[in-house]
């Protein structure tokens, strides 16, 4: 947890600056913007035009919640937004703050009202976090200003997204990934001691994968490996160039940084496209550089759920199997179960029909509210709600041929809703057709 330095005994704070590059920062820090003017992209929030802008030219910022991809600049924006208003700033990682640490950040903002307090990967913010958060958001104690780069439809509860304004920021182009390479090369202390000239910036561009951090960490790592031209004195980028060297530097395996991120997404991404021969790839990535097999084996679990689902309704239990021998066995044994895991995993029929079907649900509810549960289906413990007809015409099932009784079991406004959508596979085939038998056309299965 990082709560910002501003909270301290002087009544009248000054604003947050930013401050110089710590000796030997890597690269993307070194290159951080001082100011909105030296920001780049985003413009159709802090362009002229820009709402973001208009805001701060009114003086005010509402609470905001900044929804984009890794490395455009959510928290960057966020300390600018701060320092524009020369407002008190204060910082927290959803990853490592607890009800106690947003508690105590509110009491000390009490004292300093209009401060701004950031929540990195607000997603990660649990309910009760997140409700902690309330009462000083409406008393306007803290002015809240989150980065996700998960949906905050689905991640960010009702009441903090009601009270939020939701700001998309859009994936950095072509063009100003490359304005930051030239931008750092000409201004960086170290970069602009060299003689460097860049001949291809297409391999730079597609391994960072448009995240400006990556990319200047990336050009420094380069840079600092490369010999110069011995007649010219010039350290030339090139495409072949940077992919050798960015192989040496991935190789090594950080389960704790990016890499780890990265691997585990292809990963998991490679079981879903049934490709068993990358998956069993970056599973030996994983397992050689020291990975705990308990955490892969968990994203089996849910993989085995979300990705494979009712088209193959054995794969839930042979992960479920699989994790617990790997938590029994340990390592080096469990590269094995794990392997036939995956296997299995990725050769299996896909479907992610279940998956969004409890998603849409989960909408409905956050959008709607609970609807009330049908008379029939009411619990009646207690005599009034005999009396008030809890329970009067429910049909038990299993008095009914095939064990089943058409009735209704949504509340009223929801009739006929349809959340799940059977798969293109096998085995939800025969899911819709008996569906079909029970409900006709209800449902339109």
């Amino acid at each position: 947890m990082s709560i910002g330095s501003l909270f301290d005994s002087d009544p009248t704070p000054t604003p947050p600056q930013p401050a110089g590059p710590r000796p030997g920062a890597p690269l993307a820090e070194r290159m951080r913007p001082r100011s909105l003017e030296e920001y780049a992209g985003q413009q159709h929030l802090i362009g002229p035009d820009g709402v973001l802008r208009r805001y701060l030219n009114a003086g005010r910022l509402p609470s905001l919640i900044l929804w984009g991809p890794p490395g455009v600049g959510k928290t960057t924006l966020a300390n600018l937004l701060a320092q524009e208003l020369g407002q008190p700033f204060a910082s927290l990682s959803a990853v490592n703050a607890g009800v106690k640490d947003v508690r105590d950040v509110i009491e000390k903002a009490k004292r300093q009202r209009g401060t701004v307090l950031f929540i990195d990967e607000i997603h990660r913010f649990s309910k009760s976090q997140q409700d902690a958060l309330l009462g000083a958001v409406e008393q306007g104690i803290v002015t809240l200003i989150g980065a996700t780069t998960e949906n905050p439809s689905f991640e960010v509860i009702p009441a903090v997204l009601s009270r939020a304004q939701v700001y998309v920021l859009e994936p950095l182009s072509k063009e100003v990934l490359m304005s930051l390479v030239d931008k750092a090369l000409a201004e960086d202390e170290v970069l602009k001691q060299k003689n460097v000239r860049m001949q291809d910036y297409g391999a730079l561009l597609t391994i960072s994968g448009g995240d400006a951090r990556k990319l200047l960490n990336l050009l420094d790592i380069v840079v600092e490996a490369s010999r110069p031209d011995p007649k010219t004195g010039e350290i030339v980028i090139t495409d072949e160039g940077v992919q050798q060297l960015a192989q040496q530097h991935l190789a090594r395996y950080d389960k704790g940084g990016e890499m780890h991120y990265d691997v585990i997404s292809a990963f998991i991404k490679s079981i879903r496209g049934s490709d068993p021969n990358a998956a069993l790839y970056y599973l030996a990535v994983m397992l050689e550089g020291g990975e705990d097999p308990k955490f892969i084996a968990r994203r089996l679990l849910i993989l085995a759920s979300e990705d494979v689902g009712n088209a193959n309704p054995n794969a839930l239990m042979l992960a479920q199997s699989c994790f617990q021998a790997v938590t029994v066995i340990g390592m080096p044994e469990s590269d094995i179960i794990l392997g036939q895991t995956v296997v299995y995993l990725a050769t299996s029929p896909k479907s992610n029909a279940s998956y969004k079907a409890i998603r849409e649900a989960r909408a409905y509810v956050r959008q709607h509210g609970p609807a009330p549960v049908p008379i029939p289906l009411r619990n009646a413990p207690t005599k009034l709600m005999k009396e008030l007809g809890y329970g009067n015409e429910y049909q038990y099932s299993h008095d009914h041929a095939g064990n089943f009784a058409y009735q209704e079991f949504l509340p009223d406004q929801l009739s006929g809703t349809v959340f799940y959508h059977p798969g293109d596979n096998a085995q939800e085939h025969k899911m819709r057709e008996r569906l079909q038998q029970w409900w006709g056309q209800k449902y339109g299965y």
